[in-house]
């Protein structure tokens, strides 16, 4: 699983001619509802192994939480169901407040 830092998938997500991965958002649907990136799809962490499924396992994968713990987690856990394209948000949604965009609501 490769890390990216929130300011790294500010650049991919902008960048025309890169195709985009899948936002995969493993918080709480409260903290969903609180702050998100544009176009996440909300998977909370205790939903993953019954719903992993309907991920693509050769599509770029972009895993999110808060700081970054959870969605390692659920990225090591979608390896060994045999994912080849996880990528850890560093420092999660705080980071990407904090880095790319501070309007973003914090928790």
């Amino acid at each position: 699983m490769r890390q990216l830092s929130a300011s790294q998938l500010k650049e991919w997500l902008a960048d025309a001619e890169r195709s985009k991965p899948l936002l995969l958002d493993v918080r709480e649907p409260w903290e969903f509802d609180t702050c998100r990136i544009a176009g996440s799809l909300s998977m909370p962490m205790r939903g993953v192994p019954a719903r992993y499924h309907e991920l693509k396992r050769d599509e770029d994968i972009v895993v999110i939480c808060h700081h970054g713990a959870r969605s390692f987690q659920v990225g090591m856990f979608l390896e060994q169901m045999g994912f080849t394209s996880l990528i850890n948000l560093q420092g999660g949604v705080a980071a990407w407040a904090r880095d790319v965009d501070p309007a973003m609501p914090t928790y």
